[in-house]
């Protein structure tokens, strides 16, 4: 819920670094100091809430009003570096509970000289007003994804198009300022509103994008900037689902092998193509009989994306397949896609906030036969998600509002930023981190070799943490050479992947549980 508005003191400073966030006010705040209250948790237990009142339009600072969600673990330590915003990424995921997951995932000390902060982006969560489309889109059982007839086709665009008018009806004075740029500069309301001269980032996924957006506008108001799982930001938007089609194709083969590698425990054969096929035989079975009346191919394969994004997920993933597959048991299908696949009124609200986002930020084609003629010769070489993601997606096509034009994030006047990347991460393909490598001037690159996951900080990875560490508690950075300047082509510094998950009976002994929150946290697709 959102907290009230009474004033608690924010802790006094009693030593700031040189270059941290001084503790008073630049420009004329938005609104007052937001009112902090206690909202901790069982896990988080030093959280706190607030709200602070923003314009829609940041044109017109005098127009309407929203409300943004706020939360805080706030600093304990005499050295105080000033604010740290976290995002998880979506577009489209609230950011609330990651600020208590990042402060008590850092080492303490390190922690203990931030305010980490969480929000709600604009549109998501308990922010005002948060968007619903079109509750129940994802309701089973959908059409099959794959538009093998033409009623199939027409049943799926049928949705698509009811879901674009359906935002553009109940939202036409919102959708214009749903987008990156009107974050970012939500984000400097927030920077504004705690006092702070500049402030520090940490953002997964899309909030990669989001924080190279925020630092082309501002510069000068980031003091540290670490970016996980780097989005391609010369790639907006379609690019980046096209490819990451391909990539989603290779991770679920990377599943499908881990599972022939375990026959023991699941019986599915050793031979990683005969268990593609069968997984292909239980997505055709499941057009014509849905699991449960609940999972047909399209909730097959929403259960089984996340996979792509986790190798935690695998054993779960491995068990259900088997059961139907060898058993004819459809249950543990049914729990997975419960688990993993199904959306509730949260994920109404993500997925109407990433169209809206995905839809505003940039151009796509608003020719349906040019999507057709795209995703049939994608799926020729990618089968697993393309339809699907097309689907997903394919509300821009009769989007309500006008796009705008992509930011391009080229900066040569940002403080050197921290930038992380799994070198087979499916959402974010490797070669957008060493794109934004060379675009962020300064910054250094720190890569995961062999791993698949996406969100690779604060997931049990020492090396890598180590380094994150490092550079949020003195701004020491890696650096390929001795001469201490990044080659952005390249990595500055390696680190080991973890060893891949076990089937269930070991998995405790193996799995970090910090990555299964951090997963729990971070939004899908984007």
């Amino acid at each position: 819920m959102l907290c009230g508005a009474a004033v608690i003191a924010a802790g006094t400073v009693t030593a700031v670094p040189a270059g941290a966030s001084a503790p008073h006010p630049v420009g004329a705040p938005y609104a007052a100091e937001p009112g902090w209250e206690k909202c901790g948790t069982d896990d988080y237990p030093s959280l706190q809430c607030a709200s602070l009142t923003v314009p829609l339009d940041h044109a017109r600072p005098d127009g309407k009003q929203i409300t943004l969600a706020l939360s805080r673990v706030p600093h304990t330590s005499d050295t105080y570096q000033g604010p740290l915003l976290v995002n998880p990424g979506g577009p489209g995921g609230s950011g609330l509970t990651l600020a208590g997951f990042v402060a008590s995932s850092l080492p303490a000390e390190v922690a203990a000289q931030y305010d980490v902060i969480g929000f709600d982006p604009r549109g998501v969560g308990k922010s005002e007003p948060a968007l619903n489309c079109r509750p129940g889109h994802f309701d089973p059982v959908r059409p099959d994804s794959v538009p093998a007839t033409s009623a199939v086709e027409k049943a799926n665009l049928s949705r698509v198009k009811s879901f674009a008018e359906a935002c553009g009806e109940k939202y036409a004075d919102v959708l214009p300022y749903i987008d990156t740029v009107s974050t970012a500069r939500d984000m400097d309301a927030i920077r504004r509103a705690v006092g702070a001269t500049r402030i520090n980032y940490f953002g997964y996924s899309y909030g990669t994008y989001l924080g190279a957006v925020y630092a082309k506008l501002h510069p000068d108001r980031v003091r540290r900037l670490v970016l996980d799982s780097v989005v391609d930001p010369t790639d907006v938007w379609q690019d980046v689902n096209l490819n990451q089609d391909l990539a989603f194709q290779d991770r679920h083969r990377d599943f499908l092998a881990w599972t022939a590698e375990h026959d023991a425990a699941y019986a599915l054969g050793s031979d990683p193509r005969r268990i593609e096929a069968a997984w292909y035989a239980m997505r055709t079975a499941l057009v014509k009989k849905p699991a449960g009346g609940k999972v047909g191919a399209s909730e097959l394969e929403d259960t089984f994306l996340p996979g792509a994004y986790y190798n935690g997920y695998w054993p779960y993933l491995a068990e259900a397949f088997a059961a139907y597959v060898n058993d004819g048991d459809a249950d543990p299908l049914v729990e997975a896609y419960e688990n993993f696949g199904a959306v509730d009124a949260a994920g109404d609200n993500g997925y109407s906030v990433y169209t809206a986002v995905e839809c505003r930020d940039a151009g796509w084609p608003r020719d349906w036969d040019e999507w057709r003629d795209t995703n049939w010769a994608l799926y020729e070489k990618a089968p697993f998600m393309v339809w699907n993601n097309a689907w997903y997606n394919a509300p821009c096509a009769f989007w309500p509002t006008d796009p705008r034009l992509p930011v391009d994030v080229t900066n040569r006047e940002l403080p050197p930023a921290l930038l992380f990347q799994a070198t087979d991460d499916a959402a974010t393909p490797y070669e957008g981190a060493l794109t934004a490598h060379r675009l962020l001037r300064g910054s250094s690159l720190v890569v995961e070799e062999g791993g698949g996951n996406h969100g690779i900080t604060l997931s049990g990875n020492t090396c890598l943490d180590e380094h994150l560490s490092a550079y949020l508690a003195d701004g020491t950075l890696p650096r390929r050479d001795s001469g201490g300047s990044s080659n952005n082509n390249k990595a500055d510094a390696v680190c080991p992947t973890l060893p891949g998950p076990k089937p269930l009976e070991s998995r405790a002994a193996s799995t970090s549980s910090r990555g299964s929150t951090l997963h729990g946290l971070l939004g899908f697709r984007g």
